[in-house]
Parts: structure tokens; C-alpha cells; sequence
């Protein structure tokens, strides 16, 4: 039985600091197709990357979350068009949760920026591993005792308007249609998924060298039950084929990260180390890391895709 409190009392302190069904993450502003669907295709460019969270360091059955996402534009005439692809694993002591997704994004014009709609279709999947729960009476049958699990059709929608390189706003909302998993053959236990709302905003100040910026961005998110808000600001040397940041991160009564990386030849490497303000020590914070690759495909730049014949070289 104590094992057991110890279990529960450990997934209670996991959900309190994630505070909604989704995981939480440090570089949130890097994974905006993932918040909003409508930001998929976004830069004009293919975008791919994953991201390895490692919560509560040194607590045992402490969460990680592996998230993996790709988006790219679609042009046509008019307007340009984007589609993406995602795959969440988050794993929470004994449960482990999992999301596979679609989404599509409409780019539209507007008052010198652009108005993006996105929607997103995906499966959710959650499973419990009862064989690691120890219980004196092994047979209620309000507890798990094998590996259960069950899966449930999930959809996403946002907004986004984006105004140049500037500055953007967005809203979206998560599992919209309030899916209902149950668990195992005879579906005896089941999990009700709230929907989640995000705000999330930027703005990109250009400092008086041209190579530097402060790019600075905020997110919150809430189930009306439970909210979490965060405000971060990244110092960015941009030059020709290097790009560098390091910043900061701040979540009101939850936590403060720092986070470092860079960009080259296309190669995304990230990673912030967030400590949480609740009580929990220091060296128990979540190390986040993020990889990636990203290359432009805007086909109807200037100069874009000219060759010269071989015979005149």
C-alpha cells in the first residue's frame, strides 16, 4: 500500500505541474505547428524536428515526453497551403500516453500580413501497465492488473495572423471534441480528456547591429479548471550562416529555464533546463532537447531554382 500512495502521490505532484492532459514545453516557441495547427507551412519552409523532455530528473516514474513533428507549404497560385505530420509519447509513471496526427493549414492575405485556419485530425492512444501496481487485494476491480489500454479520435483547430517577421498572434483548441478513452477489453475504467486553450504570441524587436534581436514570446494555456502561463525572451546572433541564441524563460508559481542554441546549414540543436519555484530542488528540473532540420522551399523567390548551361561555364 505504501508503494502505491507513493505511485499515486507521485502522478498527482506530475499532473499539478503539467496542469493540463498535454505535456508542457520549455521550447514551446520552436513547436508552434504543434500548439496551433494553423501555423503548419508557416516559414515557407520544410520543418522538421523532435523534442526529448525529461521531467522531475532523479524522482522515480518522473514523466518524459518525445514529441516529433513535420510541416511544409504546399504552393499553388494563390494563397500557399500547408500540411503536417506529429507523434507524441508522453509517459507518466505507470500510464503512457500517445498521439499520431494530420493537420492542415489556409493561408490567406491580409492588411499586410497573413490569416492562417488550421484543423487537425489524430488518434489518441493511452495505456496502463497494472502489473506494476502492488496491491494487497489483488482482486478489486477498480485497479488494472496487466497492461490495458485504449484509443480515441481526436481533433485540434486555430488561428493565427502573422504580420511580416514582426510580430504574430494565435488561439487554438485541443482535443475539441472532449474524447472519452476507455481502457482494456471490458472497457471497466476510461479517461474523459478536457479541451485545452492556447494564447500564444511574439514579437521580434531588431537591435541597432542588424545581425542581433530579441525575439520575445508568451503562451497560455488553460481548462478553465487549470492554467499555466509562460513569457520568454531569446537574445539571437543571426548571421549569414551561423545562428546563436541564449534567453530566459518564466512561468508564474511554476518555474524559470534558461535556454541555448543554434542553427546551421539547415541543422537545429537545442536545449533548456527548467527548475520549478514549487519546492522541488533544483537538480530535479527537466532537461529538454531539440533537433532538427529545416530548408527553404519558396519556389517563387527571385533567382530561385536558375541554372546556367554546362557550355558556358
Amino acid at each position: 500500500m505504501r508503494r502505491l500512495l507513493c505511485l499515486v502521490a507521485c502522478i498527482f505532484v506530475c499532473l499539478a505541474l503539467k496542469a493540463q492532459y498535454d505535456a508542457a514545453f520549455t521550447n514551446y516557441w520552436a513547436l508552434q505547428s504543434y500548439f496551433n495547427p494553423a501555423s503548419s507551412g508557416i516559414e515557407g519552409r520544410l520543418d522538421v524536428q523532435g523534442v526529448y523532455s525529461m521531467q522531475l530528473v532523479g524522482f522515480e516514474h518522473a514523466p518524459s515526453t518525445m514529441l516529433a513533428t513535420a510541416d511544409i507549404p504546399l504552393f499553388f497560385l494563390s494563397p500557399r497551403h500547408g500540411v503536417g505530420v506529429g507523434f507524441m509519447n508522453d509517459n507518466i509513471g505507470l500510464f503512457s500516453n500517445k498521439k499520431l496526427y494530420l493537420q492542415y493549414a489556409y493561408h490567406q492575405p491580409l492588411w499586410g500580413g497573413r490569416l492562417s485556419i488550421g484543423a487537425r485530425v489524430g488518434f489518441l492512444n493511452e495505456s496502463f501497465d497494472g502489473s506494476g501496481v502492488d496491491l494487497e487485494d489483488s482482486g478489486d476491480p477498480a485497479f488494472a492488473t496487466s497492461q490495458v489500454d485504449g484509443t480515441s479520435v481526436d481533433v485540434d483547430a486555430g488561428i493565427r495572423y502573422t504580420y511580416k517577421s514582426k510580430w504574430y498572434a494565435g488561439f487554438s483548441t485541443m482535443h475539441l471534441t472532449g474524447p472519452v478513452i476507455k481502457l482494456g477489453d471490458d472497457k471497466t475504467n476510461q479517461t474523459s480528456v478536457s479541451r485545452l486553450y492556447y494564447l500564444t504570441g511574439g514579437y521580434t524587436l531588431r537591435l541597432r547591429s542588424p545581425e542581433y534581436a530579441l525575439y520575445t514570446t508568451a503562451i497560455l494555456r488553460t481548462d478553465f479548471m487549470a492554467w499555466r502561463g509562460d513569457i520568454t525572451a531569446r537574445l539571437a546572433y543571426d548571421g549569414e550562416k551561423l545562428h546563436l541564441y541564449g534567453g530566459l524563460s518564466y512561468s508564474p508559481t511554476v518555474s524559470v529555464a534558461i535556454l541555448l542554441g543554434t542553427l546551421f546549414n539547415g541543422i537545429k540543436i537545442g536545449y533548456s533546463y527548467e527548475v520549478y519555484t514549487s519546492g522541488v530542488g533544483v537538480l530535479n528540473g527537466t532537461h529538454e532537447f531539440v533537433v532538427g532540420y529545416q530548408m527553404d522551399l519558396d519556389m517563387f523567390k527571385k533567382g530561385k531554382n536558375l541554372h546556367k548551361s554546362i557550355r558556358i561555364l
